[in-house]
């Protein structure tokens, strides 16, 4: 808020749907904001059109696409878009099964899982 560009970004992020999601990866925000190009979507087109927003940008704040800048912005915005998520009990329970590649991918809620103790593994 009080930045130039807020009601703008805001009426562009509210004029329709959107999905958030958490991504869990060693370097996810480095890699997310790589695969996502630069902010400005005129440097985007012309360095790197192959990303998000050089190929669907179309106004820097219409650039189709968000991502934290660092693990500390990222841990707010989860907190904001899922308030029901410990970010603390996953890195203490879920991150181990992840990394020995116990998950699953639920297609009905669109979202990756990690295996419980005792669950059956799907094939």
């Amino acid at each position: 808020a009080g930045r130039f560009f807020y009601r703008r970004l805001v009426e562009f992020m509210a004029s329709g749907p959107m999905w958030a999601y958490i991504l869990a990866h060693e370097n996810a925000v480095p890699l997310w904001r790589s695969l996502m190009g630069p902010t400005k979507v005129f440097r985007a087109r012309h360095t790197d059109p192959d990303s998000i927003r050089g190929a669907y940008g179309l106004t820097d704040t219409r650039n189709t696409t968000h991502g934290s800048d660092s693990p500390a912005s990222a841990s707010r915005e989860i907190a904001f878009f899922f308030p029901d998520f410990d970010e603390q009990r996953w890195y203490e329970r879920d991150e181990p099964r992840l990394r020995r590649g116990q998950v699953f991918y639920s297609p009905e809620e669109r979202v990756h899982r990690v295996l419980r103790a005792g669950e059956p593994e799907v094939t």
